[in-house]
């Protein structure tokens, strides 16, 4: 499998996972701040949540990486959380935005 290739399986795998308050996954949230595929298929993901003191601050990320360790090819998984930038609607995909109403 080339690199693309397994980045676009990684990113069909954090499209599964949703933010239990909102009915759209963290992908098209705009969670993922950067997604890097390493020599070796180690992926890093940079993500946040919607906002600090989301209540499923524990399990998002954790959830996240055990879908892209079900990717086949991936050797190792790296997710880290940050806050910087603060998280807005504006990182949302069009798609989201008119899943929540808000186009």
């Amino acid at each position: 499998m080339t690199e693309s290739e397994l980045k676009e399986e990684v990113i069909k795998a954090i499209k599964s996972v949703y933010d239990p308050e909102i009915p759209v996954d963290v992908w098209e949230l705009g969670l993922i701040y950067d997604l890097k595929i390493f020599p070796v298929n180690n992926v890093y993901v940079e993500m946040t949540l919607t906002s600090p003191s989301c209540p499923s601050a524990g399990t998002i990320p954790a959830e996240i990486e055990q879908k892209i360790r079900e990717v086949e090819g991936v050797n190792d998984v790296s997710v880290e959380l940050t806050w910087d930038p603060p998280y807005s609607q504006d990182m949302m995909s069009e798609e989201a935005k008119l899943e929540l109403g808000f186009l």
